[in-house]
């Protein structure tokens, strides 16, 4: 098993707002976390370490190889929610800081199983040889529209509310995070990425990029592909292989 993960500033932003974390258990279970902070630049970089560091601290300190799954779902649902609650606290000490948050997608590999956490628009996707799926719920204001027939896929991109968040860590006091459970062929991808990735990239081209390199490569070559054709917002993958 092996993990990797990389973060850009893109061109055109002053500062990186998302931040990740990886780590492997004995090469036999892979960690992953993607956070992409909102609320204005400095509030948003705060948002993103405070609740990447939480969820992987406390998921560090806590699990185990032998942990039955359901435990495991409730270690992934407890440290997202712990820092749900980190977040919000921070946010109330100042009004400047009022709506600061951060997207967050978090996904541990064991025994073929995909255990994924999320709340916002950073996406897990499964890839391998047959395709890629997006396991992950957009939580965002268009996603909403689109499910409910009133744009369509292609009106997306060019909407003016594009960028609204339904559901984020730290704007509320609580949260309801979207949990996942994905049975994983051998020689298979989890891959979690913040939108400066999937704004730029088809799902096709992360599936080409990924299954015909070594992760490590995959990582840098996406982030290449994104700042070459645009590159207007911080780019984030984290990429465990099976």
């Amino acid at each position: 098993m092996y993990v990797a993960g990389k973060t850009d500033i893109g061109r055109i932003r002053n500062e990186n707002q998302d931040n990740f974390k990886i780590e492997l258990f004995e090469n036999q279970a892979a960690l992953a976390i993607v956070c992409d902070g909102m609320g204005g630049a400095v509030f948003g970089r705060e948002a993103s370490e405070i609740a990447a560091k939480a969820i992987y601290d406390r998921i560090s300190a806590s699990f185990r190889l032998d942990m039955g799954n359901n435990s495991l779902r409730n270690l992934l649902l407890t440290s997202v929610n712990a820092a749900n609650s980190l977040v919000y606290k921070k946010s109330e000490v100042s009004s400047e800081k009022n709506g600061m948050g951060t997207t967050c997608v978090v996904a541990i590999v064991r025994d073929n199983i995909c255990f994924i956490a999320s709340a916002g628009d950073s996406r897990a996707y499964i890839i391998d040889n047959n395709g890629i799926t997006q396991v992950t719920n957009d939580h965002t204001y268009v996603s909403m529209l689109l499910k409910q027939g009133k744009i369509t896929k292609e009106e997306i991109k060019q909407h003016k509310m594009r960028n609204v968040i339904t559901k984020a860590i730290g704007t509320e006091r609580d949260v309801d995070v979207d949990y996942f459970e994905v049975d994983l062929k051998p020689e298979s991808y989890a891959l979690l990425c913040s939108d400066g990735l999937t704004n730029y990239c088809s799902d096709e081209l992360i599936h080409d990029y990924v299954t015909n390199k070594e992760i490590n490569e995959s990582a840098e070559d996406l982030i290449k592909y994104v700042n070459t054709h645009g590159g207007k917002d911080n780019i984030t993958i984290a990429i465990i292989k099976n």
